[in-house]
């Protein structure tokens, strides 16, 4: 079973086997999540993406590149909905979860650290896209055995902690 946590930090750092990332639908990079790992990881992460992601990805869907400069090994690409342009099928943002963790067990990954997909620019609400991320993460069969959230906030670390304590 895979033990859930939630972290203060920046994503880029964390010492984990993959780090997850918030991608748009084009996998070329963008703000946020996504802008923070392209710039920590390097040209090497944008140059994958466009070698083993010619088209994108779906909505909903994951795939894995280099992790570049960054501690982690791998980045787990993952495209949450958009909430702000109408997306708004929670089962999308649940997929973003299994699929990760599917490409992690693929990768063999033991440890990921994750962002809240979605909560950012996207729009997804925030206590949603937090009870999303640790209901689906605790109930999906996995063999990753640590699996961070992390938050730069400390008010959103502690609503994090909060929902992970009523489990």
């Amino acid at each position: 079973m895979v033990a859930v946590t939630a972290v203060l930090g920046d994503i880029t750092q964390q010492n984990v086997d993959a780090v997850v990332n918030a991608a748009n639908t084009a996998m070329r990079g963008g703000g946020g999540v996504d802008g923070a790992i392209h710039r920590a990881g390097g040209p090497a992460i944008l140059e994958e993406c466009i070698a083993r992601f010619p088209n994108g990805l779906p909505t909903g869907d994951a795939g894995w590149t280099t992790a570049g400069e960054m501690p982690a090994q791998w980045v787990i690409h993952t495209v949450g909905p958009n909430y702000r342009a109408g997306q708004k099928d929670r089962a999308l943002l649940q997929s973003c979860f299994r699929r990760v963790l599917a490409v992690a067990d693929d990768l063999q990954a033991k440890s990921v650290a994750f962002p809240l997909i979605s909560a950012g620019v996207y729009g997804w609400p925030l206590d949603d896209a937090i009870d999303a991320a640790v209901s689906t993460i605790s109930d999906t069969p996995t063999s990753v055995a640590e699996a961070r959230i992390v938050a730069r906030d400390p008010a959103i670390l502690a609503r994090i902690e909060k929902r992970l304590g009523a489990r």
